[in-house]
């Protein structure tokens, strides 16, 4: 077992777990549970760091991947992957700020910038393991 072959179901558990976590943070808010909020949300946002830097690495190591599928299902994989890469770009230094803006208790403009924060996180998040699905398990060379 090499890291390249870990890896990607590696990155898959991290992006679910980034899912979770974010998902319950929302739920805690919606709660008005504030500091178990906090906590799940710094732990978000260390996942998905740690998240970033294997994928970094990772991709340094084997570049791009192929996809193995044909036919009318390449068109959606690469319209979900070029969205995917795109959101993803986007989020990091987005989530960055967001948490930014809790951390220095700007909660009001917090709020404001999650509402766009959230659903790019959870896109990205659950699209990584869909990305990782169709390439690794159902459409393979």
């Amino acid at each position: 077992m090499n890291f390249v072959t870990v890896a990607p179901p590696v990155l898959a558990a991290l992006n679910v777990t980034a899912a979770t976590l974010i998902t319950t943070g929302f739920v805690l808010i919606r709660n008005n549970r504030r500091r178990a909020h906090r906590y799940c949300m710094i732990s978000a946002l260390m996942v998905s760091t740690i998240f970033m830097v294997i994928y970094l690495y990772y991709h340094s190591i084997v570049g791009n991947i192929p996809f193995a599928g044909s036919g009318v299902i390449r068109p959606v994989y690469f319209s979900l992957l070029a969205s995917h890469v795109i959101l993803a770009a986007v989020l990091f230094p987005l989530a960055l700020f967001t948490a930014g803006l809790a951390l220095t208790g700007r909660t009001i403009r917090h709020r404001r910038v999650a509402v766009w924060t959230y659903p790019v996180w959870l896109y990205v998040s659950v699209s990584g393991v869909i990305i990782y699905l169709m390439a690794f398990h159902i459409y393979t060379g």
